[in-house]
């Protein structure tokens, strides 16, 4: 009996307890919030969550843009060698390489890992939420007290988890309530895209796969190889030249497709634009004409690029005819842009693609941390004092960097004191380096310097003025189909040339030169279809074939008959010719050569060679 007294209390002390909490609630409902906060305070809390969620949003997309990182870095500038800084502007926002040349020669790898991207990340939420804007609640009657926030940010594949620790106090009137933690879950790619990001990386920076490509692109819109039959130079002009690579570079790296469901295949020629790597999402690349680019050809200059003939030379006339061959030489650097994206989301990072001597750069060049080796520019124990002048000893302003072995370091500039254009800078200790300077419409000068025992130099450069070529044969004008090579060669070695009518200035200094014109102009030589009959031994058939008995098998080969449409026609040349200043001053200069009769067979061209090379250039300076 007692039993059942005590169950039946315990059941009405229930009861009890229940109804008590049903009261309460209904009293107080208007004023409570799951999670313990206040419905009056609520909006409060809500609107720091999502001043929290914004400011990742942002975070987030900083991070896209900007190659995983927030803070980009200081700038580090580029230099004559290789023209890159340490970060690719692209739509106004600077974009940190992650593969690159430094301003000294050396590869260097900025590629950020997913902790990088989270302390960064937390790093900008933290000293953004700082600033959310209570302001509205202000003047609702609200008290807020904001603490210093800690966040933690965790990035994955589809989302991004922040967890922000800050005490967070409102009040409003007699209703207070506090909350130390505040956690946001944003959806996002960043993880995944990130992930994607490092598996193209690694393929490029292991396979070097965009080298690839732009050798194929270099081999199919720049002359690299290959033989004209001709008797008169082949020219290009070098600035077409770059141009057009650069416009080819532009088109066929904007084709390139990563293996994926983004894009369908219209031609089965267009497979040699999808690279062997699958992705999941979305994945192109890019490359602007406009954005600094290294693109050095030899032999050339930065106006012509000329491949001389073969076979019009005196006691070559057993050739038979005149054939061009042509053989230049591409160190090619450029920037490349991959982007990964799905909708508005996008994540992308910059890389310089490398082209030395025609061929891919080796996919085994890394970063110079992972070699080992050393940034010599980064240890300057030494001391240089630079004065440079013009070739009258005026004080004249250049630039000086100091080359040491590969590397070369930018020291500045000299300023003009007085009689003296001056430089104090740190340079790095070298045995037999180089002082090299450069200054507008001068030359460039390179001087021998020992670093480690030397402390001054005086640099003397000098002036280039831009002077405009005209030729005159037998005092006469030439022909309007009548093309002519002019190459002024100083004893250092470097070459001007002109190519008349098209390009008829040249940029000269005061000092000795080479002169050698080649007028070329219409001929009449036809060289006649010949067919050759060539025999090589080849070993037997059968049983006879193994105990070497040999046979003789015999081919003809024939050639077409080629008409030369253009040979030489007159010109000379002048050796150890000394020019003044004063004479380049004037701004032209006029050359005189003698014509040679209109060539109707191989045997008269060659003559005309032999005539050519003892005919003289006579100058004239207005």
């Amino acid at each position: 009996m007692f039993d059942k007294r005590g169950q039946l209390a315990v059941f009405i002390i229930i009861a009890v307890v229940i109804v008590g909490i049903i009261v309460v609630f209904v009293a107080f409902r208007d004023r409570i919030q799951l999670g313990g906060v206040p419905r009056e305070l609520a909006p409060v809390y809500s609107y720091y969550s999502e001043c929290v969620e914004q400011e990742t949003r942002t975070g987030i997309e900083l991070l896209g843009v900007g190659g995983g990182r927030i803070d980009t870095g200081d700038y580090v500038p580029g230099s004559d060698y290789s023209p890159f800084s340490s970060h690719l502007l692209f739509l106004g926002s600077p974009i940190r390489y992650w593969y690159t040349i430094s301003g000294n020669n050396l590869i260097k790898e900025n590629a950020p890992t997913k902790k990088d991207m989270e302390t960064e990340l937390a790093d900008f939420i933290e000293t953004r939420i700082e600033e959310c804007d209570f302001s509205p609640y202000y003047l609702q009657g609200f008290l807020i007290e904001q603490g210093e926030a800690d966040v933690k940010t965790t990035i994955s594949d589809g989302d991004v988890k922040v967890n922000v620790k800050s005490p967070l106090s409102v009040s409003l009137g007699e209703v207070k309530a506090r909350k130390n933690i505040h956690d946001v879950d944003v959806k996002s790619n960043l993880g995944k895209f990130h992930n994607q990001a490092l598996d193209i990386y690694n393929k490029e920076k292991s396979e070097a796969f965009l080298e690839e490509y732009a050798v194929d692109v270099l081999r199919s819109y720049a002359p690299v190889d290959g033989v004209e039959v001709q008797c008169s130079p082949k020219i290009w002009k070098s600035q077409e030249v770059v141009d057009e690579l650069k416009s080819g570079l532009e088109a066929n790296f904007a084709a390139i497709k990563f293996k994926g469901n983004y894009y369908n295949i219209a031609r089965k020629e267009d497979n040699y634009f999808v690279v062997n790597h699958n992705v999941e999402s979305a994945t192109r690349v890019i490359y602007s004409r406009d954005w600094a680019s290294k693109i050095e050809i030899t032999p050339g200059d930065e106006n012509l690029m000329v491949a001389e003939p073969v076979g019009n030379q005196e006691g070559l006339g057993i050739l038979g005819f005149c054939y061009v061959p042509y053989h230049f030489v591409y160190d090619v650097a450029f920037p490349a842009l991959i982007q990964i994206y799905e909708g508005e989301e996008v994540f992308q990072f910059p890389v310089v693609v490398i082209v030395d001597n025609n061929v891919p750069r080796n996919p085994l060049a890394i970063s110079v941390e992972s070699q080992f080796e050393t940034d010599i520019c980064e240890f300057k124990e030494g001391s240089v004092k630079v004065r440079t002048y013009d070739t009258n000893l005026n004080p004249i302003k250049a630039q000086i960097a100091y080359q040491c072995f590969e590397q070369t370091c930018q020291l500045g500039e000299t300023i003009i004191k007085g009689q003296n254009a001056e430089l104090e800078a740190d340079v790095p200790l070298c045995v037999n380096g180089f002082l090299i300077a450069r200054a507008e419409n001068y030359s460039e000068v390179k001087q021998l310097f020992s670093s480690n025992s030397e402390g001054e130099a005086d640099i003397i450069l000098e002036r280039e003025r831009e002077v405009k070529v005209k030729v005159l044969a037998d005092g006469q004008e030439l022909s309007k189909d009548t093309s002519v090579v002019v190459h002024f060669a100083k004893q250092n070695g470097k070459i001007s040339s002109a190519v008349l009518p098209e390009t008829d200035k040249v940029r000269l200094g005061e000092g000795f030169y080479n002169i050698s014109v080649f007028v070329y102009g219409n001929s009449s030589v036809v060289i006649p279809s010949t067919t050759k009959t060539q025999c090589v031994t080849t070993p037997k058939g059968g049983l006879f074939g193994l105990f070497g008995q040999t046979k003789e098998e015999c081919f003809e080969i024939k050639s077409p008959e080629t008409r030369i449409d253009y040979a030489l026609r007159g010109g000379g040349k002048a050796e150890d010719i000394y020019i003044l200043e004063s004479e380049l001053e004037e701004g032209q200069v006029t050359l005189f050569v003698n014509s040679l009769p209109k060539p109707n067979s191989m045997e008269q061209l060659q003559n005309n060679f032999e005539i050519f090379t003892g005919n003289k250039v006579e100058l004239s300076f207005p």
